[in-house]
């Protein structure tokens, strides 16, 4: 089973990754993972992430290249050996990412990105969402890069809401505005039951 951690930067997915990995509730053989990964496609991305003048779209296809090789030599052997995996951030980040920074570019820029996907991504079975406002999303994450400005974030989160539409049943909504512990709990509950 493929459980995602997804929300805009600074809801708090890096801290709730943390608590799961030193929770009793959670499998000890679970994958802990993330996108980008540590590989040098996703060191690639990073270097990406950091540099205002990037093309968008050769960007995609960085994040695009980091998701493959993550699948490939990740998700699937975790998946072949019925190993649970917890990924913080995954192709929805995608989705919702690239979504807006290509809208110049594309009409309905997020279904050009996932129809790129479509073909060998593996979906998640559940997504928990940490749903935070935009403006209190860029002030927790520093605003440190051109994807926490918080006018950005805005057209994110309604690219995250229009996935939640979509698969209503694979998103598990909690709110990021709550307390650390509060917000930790949540997802830690949110797993048990999923897993």
């Amino acid at each position: 089973m493929l459980v995602t951690l997804e929300g805009l930067d600074g809801s708090g997915k890096t801290t709730c990754m943390d608590a799961l990995q030193s929770a009793d509730a959670v499998p000890p053989e679970t994958v802990f993972t993330r996108e980008p990964t540590t590989s040098w496609y996703g060191e690639a991305v990073r270097r990406s992430i950091q540099d205002d003048d990037a093309d968008s779209l050769a960007e995609l296809f960085l994040y695009t290249a980091d998701h493959a090789d993550h699948v490939a030599n990740t998700i699937e052997p975790a998946i072949e050996t019925g190993t649970p995996i917890i990924s913080d951030r995954y192709s929805d980040s995608r989705y919702a990412y690239q979504g807006v920074t290509l809208s110049d570019r594309f009409d309905d820029a997020v279904n050009f990105v996932k129809e790129i996907h479509e073909p060998w991504t593996r979906p998640p079975e559940a997504t928990l969402y940490l749903d935070i406002d935009p403006e209190t999303a860029a002030k927790r994450s520093g605003a440190t890069n051109k994807f926490e400005r918080a006018e950005y974030l805005e057209r994110v989160q309604s690219n995250y809401e229009r996935l939640i539409e979509a698969e209503p049943e694979r998103f598990i909504r909690i709110d990021a505005t709550q307390s650390e512990e509060h917000v930790r709990d949540a997802v830690l509950d949110a797993v048990e039951t999923v897993l």
